[in-house]
């Protein structure tokens, strides 16, 4: 367990004052644990997965016994109706989601919060409202922008529209690399 815990903190590019931090758990701990000087437990390895952003299962290497299949569990709030499509804690986290159409004239009411978002629209026509600017995005579109900026999400007519959202702790952006031509 101690070469791995190792191996994820410098895969990273973390020192053992940077995790200390992440964590909560002290530096002199942090060593200890990856020498095999201690034994991790629940209480450490909780802390641990979330800083490095993974489920505790894959943190301890353990050995892959389930369902490789992804049990979505829809949520409707606001009318609009959102998929999670990561389980893991901390860091980014992907979801569907999937807005009814325009019933009237949708009156935005903007919103922020901390993070940045991407999105990109699977299908329909999707209404967004950026700081002062209004936007129609449509299918293979994508946007993304620091989420401090008041935002809303619509449909842009009646039909619904759904997309794929990103949300990232503020500062961390979606890296989209193209090949060149």
């Amino acid at each position: 367990m101690g070469p791995r815990l190792r191996r994820l903190r410098r895969d990273r590019g973390l020192t053992l004052a940077d995790l200390a931090v992440a964590t909560g758990i002290s530096e002199s701990t942090l060593s200890r644990l990856e020498s095999g000087g201690r034994r991790p437990n629940l209480e450490l390895l909780l802390p641990l997965a979330r800083a490095h952003g993974m489920p505790v299962e894959e943190l301890i290497g353990a050995p892959y016994t389930g369902d490789p299949r992804v049990h979505l569990r829809p949520i409707r709030r606001d009318g609009m109706t959102y998929v999670r499509l990561t389980s893991r804690a901390g860091g980014t986290q992907a979801y569907k989601l999937i807005i009814p159409g325009a019933t009237g004239v949708a009156e935005p009411d903007p919103q922020r919060h901390e993070g940045y978002e991407w999105l990109y629209v699977l299908g329909g026509r999707l209404r967004l409202v950026l700081g002062g600017q209004s936007l129609v995005l449509t299918s293979g579109e994508a946007a993304e922008f620091d989420t401090h900026v008041p935002h809303w999400l619509g449909a842009a007519d009646t039909a619904p529209v759904e997309l794929l959202i990103l949300f990232g702790p503020q500062g961390e952006r979606a890296h989209v690399r193209a090949r060149s031509r």
